[in-house]
């Protein structure tokens, strides 16, 4: 019973959710075929979305610090290997794995140079890095919303697409593809919005807006947005 309800909670907070299912899907997607191939989910908490690689064929591991999402994660039905580590020390060798994929995690560290870095080190030459960050091009606009954005989820810095181009250049690493989630200006106050005001239970309340998000993202020109998504490959030697 403690099973189907953890499976149910975990359900609940990452499917039920503004953007996350269309995130992580397209992250996913872009993968390609996860038969076989190993996953690391850098920064992945109690591991559900590794876990959701894991059902499509993978060999994932899910990294985190936090302990209690770890100790979460571990009685889910299907879960990756949890490790607890650090995103700037992976602990793992170089090229140890054929896909590493992120979720809007790298505006939370202190030096998001140095977790590419590690990130593009444990990926295989011509592994692919899938990943998501907050780009925000437009929070300038509402200084107020985005201080309170930055410090409720601790955000350090924010990565417009050309800016997680060039930094993804300096790791070794070729950007694929890119695309921004919540393109226009409306659609990135609501985003601000969400975070400021919402908080977690406005995240997953404001899911019966994903659809509208989604075809609003479909007519908005893809060069802005609040957050980035990014396919990049480890270069050949």
């Amino acid at each position: 019973m403690s099973s189907l309800r953890d499976d149910a909670l975990a359900y609940a907070g990452h499917q039920v959710h503004v953007m996350r299912r269309r995130e992580v899907g397209t992250l996913l997607s872009w993968a390609g075929d996860l038969h076989g191939r190993t996953m690391l989910d850098v920064a992945g908490g109690d591991g559900y979305w590794a876990g959701q690689a894991v059902r499509r064929g993978a060999r994932a591991v899910s990294l985190d610090l936090a302990r209690h999402k770890l100790d979460f994660g571990s009685r889910l039905k299907h879960r990756p290997s949890l490790v607890e580590g650090d995103a700037l020390r992976l602990p793992f060798a170089p090229a140890t794995f054929d896909i590493v994929m992120s979720v809007c995690a790298i505006e939370h560290f202190d030096d998001g140079p140095a977790a590419l870095a590690e990130m593009a080190r444990v990926l295989r030459p011509g592994g692919d890095l899938v990943m998501s960050a907050d780009a925000l091009t437009r929070a300038d606009r509402w200084p107020d919303l985005f201080a309170s954005h930055r410090e409720r989820y601790h955000v350090q810095h924010t990565y417009p697409g050309e800016q997680l181009t060039k930094l993804l250049a300096d790791a070794g690493l070729e950007v694929v593809r890119q695309t921004y989630m919540f393109r226009s200006e409306r659609a990135e106050r609501l985003y601000l919005n969400l975070s400021a005001k919402g908080g977690r239970i406005g995240w997953n309340a404001a899911a019966v807006f994903s659809p509208l998000v989604a075809l609003s993202d479909r007519r908005a020109p893809d060069t802005t947005g609040s957050v980035v998504l990014t396919h990049a490959r480890r270069r050949q030697p």
